[in-house]
């Protein structure tokens, strides 16, 4: 696995690192990884919320029209040539 090295990170932020990874019961390192994994996870979640919105408003968009089969609008295409 890979390792990740941080700096200039402020005494304040260090000692809310320690007292949250003392609170959940892990080492500061696993608090860390953590917090790094749920951020991402968030970001994640929001990806899919923008995409559901996107899909959604496509539907919307197409809601109530009639769409020909695709075999039937190639053989309209063949039958133009």
């Amino acid at each position: 696995m890979a390792q990740l090295l941080v700096r200039n990170v402020s005494d304040d932020t260090v000692e809310a690192l320690k007292r949250r990874a003392i609170a959940n019961q892990r080492s500061v390192e696993a608090e860390h990884r953590a917090l790094l994994e749920l951020a991402l996870e968030v970001e994640r979640q929001k990806q899919v919320e923008r995409f559901r919105a996107e899909t959604d408003a496509i539907r919307a968009a197409q809601k109530g029209r009639v769409f020909k089969p695709s075999e039937v609008v190639v053989r309209e295409m063949r039958d133009e040539n």
